[in-house]
């Protein structure tokens, strides 16, 4: 037996039909290839990439989560740091390949090929293998074991039901499946490690396999890292503590709906800036004469990336040459900066691309769909530490 569908609240039907139409609005406008949704999808793959991971202690600057797209070396992050992204870019990457193809069979061979994906830079966590003894989640701030998984022997059947549960034809809407796949992988806790990672990943897998548009874009892994708090506090408030599928998971699905709508704002008001930032660089490289292939790169320096020369002269297909002519020119005009010496050197936002970030304007205040949610978890922490 594994956790089981809740029933929706009145608030989580109305969410849900908001989210509806905020997705359909991000159809319309992605229907038209822009220059820019291509660097919105990519940042929004790397903001997932460097969110999931944040939560289990890698922190890596978005940049070097970028980078790991391309199996680019980081700028900052350590190797041991570095390993544990690539490994995370390579699973989440078969998601996205594999969710729309005919024949991909989504099985426990599958779920278990993701782990080995994610950790096979470290053997000694047995990646791809489920594990073989008792399971323990312990708070690293207060040593205090905050929850218990099932016994080992039970670990491949709970596995093999949550696998049909997910290929199950039914009418549930894909952002509640997706949720509670996430928290039924995440309460069986079936690996040695990696099982929070896992469990964020196949429920992007779960949105992509169900047909929703860009799950890229539709992830809440960047959200769930930006609020790692919140996150561990609904998880204790649904599970107790223990392995308890008869628990009611109302409460998570209402969490995760709300952090999909908190996202899909974020998503809409970085699509709407995008497209003004373009417009504004757009003018900007006309009046330097400077050649439109800039602004991409351009682009990518005013949302706070750090440029590489080798980078742009894979993206835009130029010889180190003409590379190096471009960058010459937008460091003269006050676009890009150069840090550091000649071997390491990358380029960052100069004071000109200040002047356009402040003319594009501050991002738009998000609106709290469930304005009661987080003092409910509040008070549920405060009661079971009562």
């Amino acid at each position: 037996m594994i956790y089981a569908y809740p029933d929706l609240s009145l608030e989580d039907l109305r969410v849900l039909d908001e989210l509806a139409d905020m997705r359909a609005e991000l159809a319309v406008h992605l229907r038209v290839p822009r220059r820019w949704t291509g660097r919105l999808r990519r940042t929004a793959l790397a903001r997932a990439i460097q969110g999931s991971n944040s939560i289990e202690g890698y922190h890596v600057e978005l940049d070097d989560a970028d980078a790991s797209l391309d199996d680019e070396e980081p700028l900052s992050a350590d190797q041991r740091t570095y390993a544990e992204i690539r490994g995370y870019r390579q699973a989440l990457g078969y998601v996205l390949a594999m969710a729309d193809d005919d024949h991909f069979a989504l099985d426990v061979s599958a779920l278990r090929s993701m782990h080995y994906m994610m950790l096979a830079h470290d053997l000694a966590k047995s990646p791809g293998q489920y594990r073989q003894g008792e399971i323990f989640v312990q708070d690293e701030r207060t040593d205090r074991v905050v929850y218990t998984g099932p016994d080992a022997e039970v670990v491949p059947a709970l596995m093999a039901e949550l696998v049909d549960d997910m290929n199950r034809p039914d009418d549930a809407d894909p952002l509640v499946h997706a949720a509670m796949a996430h928290l039924n992988l995440v309460m069986i806790h079936p690996f040695r490690d990696g099982n929070g990672r896992m469990a964020r990943a196949l429920q992007t897998l779960v949105l992509a396999r169900r047909g929703v548009a860009e799950p890229e874009l539709a992830s809440i892994e960047e959200w769930l890292g930006a609020h790692t708090d919140d996150y561990y506090a609904v998880l204790a408030a649904t599970g107790h503590g223990r392995w308890d599928p008869t628990g009611d998971a109302s409460l998570w699905v209402s969490f995760n709906l709300r952090a999909h709508h908190l996202q899909a704002q974020a998503v809409r008001d970085r699509l709407r800036r995008a497209q003004r930032s373009y417009e504004i660089l757009d003018d900007v490289v006309s009046s330097l004469g400077l050649p439109d292939r800039t602004i991409d790169a351009l682009y990518t320096a005013l949302i706070g990336f750090r440029l590489r020369r080798p980078t742009y002269v894979d993206q835009v297909a130029v010889d180190e040459r003409t590379a190096s002519r471009d960058f010459k020119a937008l460091v003269e005009g006050g676009l890009l900066r150069p840090v550091g010496a000649t071997r390491g050197r990358h380029y960052v936002a100069g004071p000109r691309l200040d002047d356009v970030r402040g003319r594009v304007g501050p991002g738009t205040a998000p609106r709290d769909p469930y304005p009661e949610l987080r003092a409910e978890l509040a008070r549920r922490a405060a009661r079971s530490h009562g």
